[in-house]
Parts: structure tokens; C-alpha cells; sequence
């Protein structure tokens, strides 16, 4: 199923799942059959098989791509200082955008008056608190096997970017094991897409499950959410990095954001990163003026691990959901909350749908439910349009602020007027 064809049966299965389940809450819920046969049945396992294969994904495509995307910056160490003012920029920008991203989602609340507890289960156990001194030690893992069969995402993901630190220091001696990386990372990645295929039945089955136990009031919070996103998607784009372009490039944000609308747009619509990479690219050098041999390197490596929209739609879930099921996040989950999306932005693909892979992930890591992002999978092709918009204008502006930095940046060029 093609990308455009899957997002309008996405849309198409969560309006169906909305209506449908409002109907069932209104007018059957007396129903045995309907209740407890399709709802409580069909439709819930339906769902659980979609979420359990997710859950079956995420460890390994994590500890695969993480690692692959270090090992392949194996190239920073021919480009020096580009390679790491490029990965400084990137880390910083992410963390950044999930703080922006929790910080709206605080303000607007999302998840207030929407009560999940109906639909998913939360685990209550006796309240204990974990130190931020703790959070930060427990990132590396005593027995890495057991952070695997844990799921333990963040030692997880320390021990994947180690691992691919590793594959980069060998250099050649490994480049078998370099190979075997890429292609188990093809596999996990079609994996994924083959995923995706049923993604409009398990949208229907659980968008439809928490309609019909909730009502038509959980319409509000849901779309609540979809507006935090992307408002502080936004905030993101028009304070940080017209910010980053006045202080750091010298340049004239409007002027820019113009010249990259073809790269923008083709974004929008195809919610592909890594798909964008020519279009961005194409603009990046004969539109804004950096130097090809600048562009060719940040461009790539910030489709693999510069995902700053992706940062910001799990900052506003993880805040939509935690309220949503009722769970008083601490300083220590925010912390973990910016350390998992920050290092695990390394990890997300460019490809449609991977963002929401990577939120089970961070969702897990803080204690919530991952049947919670049942709700965040219906509504998730919206914000990803956006947040894939965002992700690739932070690469175009990355590749900018490095090439000025570097004297190669061409001001004529950029400041020749294009028409679009």
C-alpha cells in the first residue's frame, strides 16, 4: 500500500473508528454481542495482535539502527570539527524540541478530562522515588542482556550507540559486520512497513474500542493533543531556529524558509525525511548556498538522526497520555523522557509511521501503558506531516549554520530572489 493510499486509509479507518464507537457508546452498550463480542473481543484483539507485533519491533530495530547510525559516522572523523559542530547542533536542537514539546503539552493539557483508565490498564504499584543521580546511572547497564529482555530502552540505546562507536573504531576489520548491520536494519525497517500495512484495521479496531467506552467526549482531548503537536512544532520553527539562523547564520529567517518551501512541501506531503533528502538538498545548494560538500554530509546523517518533530510529538504524547490514564509524572520521568527521545532520535527512520515505533519506546520507559498509543496511532498521520516538515527545515538549517561557520556559505546565491 502506497504511502498516500495508507494515509487516507488511516484517516479514513480513524473517522470511521470515531463515529462508529460514538454510535456503540450512545446506543448499544447493553448489547452483550456488541460489547462484549466486538468490542471486548474482535475488535480488542485486533488491536493487542497490532500492539504486541510493535512491541516485538522495538528493541531490535532500536539496538540495529542506533548502532548503524553511529558506526556510519565513521565519515566524522575525516570531517573533524563539520562532524561534530553537525552532531552538537543536532543532540542540542532535539533536546530542545522535546523540552518545548512537554512544556506546551503542560500548559495546554491535552489529556485533562479524557479518563483511559476505563480502557487501558494501569499498573499501580507502591510509590518510590528515583533520584535524577540514579535516572543518569542507571543509563548504563550492568548486564546488557538483561536491559534487552527488560526492555530496558535506555541502557538499551547506550549500549547500541557504544556498540556502533565500536564498528567506527575498527574500521575495516568489521566491515562485514558493518554489512550484516544494513541489511538486518533493511529487514527490521520492511518489517516495519509490512507493519504498517495493517496499521487502518488496528487504527479502526483500537480507536473504535476507546469511542465506545469513552464517548463522545474523548473527541476534544484527543484533538487537543494533535493541536499541541503542532503548536509547539511552531514554537519550534519560528523562536529556535529563525533564533539559530539570525545569530548563528547571519541570515534573514523569512528569506530562508522561502527559499526551502519546495523541500518543506514535499515533506509535508510525503512525511519522509529520508525521501526528502534530494528535494532538500537541491534547495540547500542552489537556493540557500551551501557548499555541496557540507550539504552531502549533514543532510543524510541528520535524515538518520536529527528528528526534532519527532521529539516534540513524544514530549506532547508522553504529557497527553500520562494524563490521560491519570499518572503524576516526576522530575525524574521528565529527565528520562529527554534522555530516551534525545538518544533515541538517533534511531528513528525516515520513513512514514517510525515516529510512533519510537513513542511505545519512550512511553515504556517512564511506566506508561502502551495501549495508550492506540489513541496517538489514529490521529498520528496528522502530526506526522508536520513533524516531518519540522525534522527536515532543522536539517536544511544544521547544513547552513555549519557551511557559515566554515566560510561556505554563498550569500549571492542566497540572496538572489527565486520565484516558486
Amino acid at each position: 500500500m502506497k504511502g498516500s493510499r495508507l494515509t487516507n486509509m488511516i484517516l479514513i479507518a480513524l473517522a470511521l473508528g470515531i463515529v462508529s464507537g460514538v454510535v456503540i457508546n450512545e446506543f448499544f452498550t447493553s448489547s452483550d454481542f456488541v460489547m462484549n463480542v466486538l468490542v471486548g473481543g474482535i475488535f480488542t484483539v485486533i488491536g493487542d495482535l497490532f500492539l504486541n507485533a510493535i512491541k516485538m519491533l522495538v528493541v531490535p530495530l532500536v539496538f540495529v539502527s542506533i548502532a548503524l547510525g553511529v558506526a556510519t559516522m565513521g565519515d566524522m572523523a575525516k570531517l573533524g570539527r563539520i562532524g561534530i559542530k553537525t552532531i552538537s547542533y543536532y543532540m542540542l536542537t532535539t533536546a530542545f524540541a522535546i523540552v518545548i514539546g512537554l512544556v506546551v503539552a503542560n500548559i495546554i493539557n491535552p489529556g485533562v478530562g479524557l479518563d483511559m483508565s476505563k480502557v487501558v490498564f494501569v499498573e499501580t504499584t507502591t510509590e518510590t522515588t528515583v533520584s535524577l543521580a540514579d535516572t543518569i546511572t542507571n543509563i548504563i547497564p550492568s548486564n546488557v542482556f538483561q536491559a534487552f529482555y527488560n526492555g530496558d530502552m535506555l541502557q538499551v540505546i547506550f549500549f547500541a550507540v557504544f556498540f556502533g562507536v565500536g564498528i567506527t573504531s575498527l574500521g575495516d576489520k568489521v566491515k562485514k559486520l558493518h554489512i550484516i548491520f544494513e541489511e538486518l536494519n533493511d529487514i527490521f525497517l520492511q518489517m516495519l512497513m509490512i507493519l504498517m500495512q495493517f496499521a487502518p484495521v488496528a487504527v479502526f479496531s483500537l480507536i473504535i474500542t476507546t469511542f465506545a467506552t469513552l464517548g463522545i467526549e474523548a473527541i476534544i482531548p484527543v484533538f487537543s493533543y494533535v493541536f499541541t503537536a503542532i503548536f509547539a512544532m511552531f514554537l519550534q520553527v519560528l523562536i529556535i531556529y529563525s533564533l539559530i539562523l539570525v545569530v548563528l547564520g547571519k541570515l534573514n529567517p523569512l528569506k530562508f524558509y522561502k527559499k526551502l518551501r519546495p523541500a518543506m512541501g514535499f515533506a509535508f506531503s510525503t512525511a519522509s525525511s529520508a525521501g526528502t533528502i534530494p528535494v532538500n538538498k537541491k534547495c540547500v545548494e542552489e537556493s540557500v548556498g551551501v557548499d555541496k560538500e557540507i550539504s552531502s554530509f549533514v543532510l543524510p546523517l541528520g535524515a538518520t538522526i536529527n528528528m526534532d518533530g519527532t521529539a516534540i510529538m513524544q514530549g506532547a504524547a508522553v504529557v497527553f497520555i500520562a494524563q490521560a490514564v491519570g499518572v503524576d509524572l516526576t522530575a525524574s520521568d521528565y529527565l528520562t523522557v529527554i534522555l530516551t527521545a534525545t538518544l533515541a532520535s538517533i534511531g528513528t527512520a525516515g520513513v512514514p509511521g517510525s515516529g510512533v515505533i519510537m513513542l511505545s519506546m519512550v512511553i515504556t520507559q517512564v511506566g506508561l501503558p502502551i495501549e495508550a498509543i492506540g489513541v496517538i496511532m489514529g490521529v498520528d498521520r496528522i502530526v506526522d506531516m508536520f513533524r516531518t516538515t519540522v525534522n527536515i527545515t532543522g536539517d536544511a538549517i544544521c547544513a547552513t549554520v555549519v557551511a557559515r561557520s566554515e566560510n561556505a556559505l554563498d550569500d549571492e546565491i542566497f540572496n538572489q530572489e527565486i520565484e516558486i
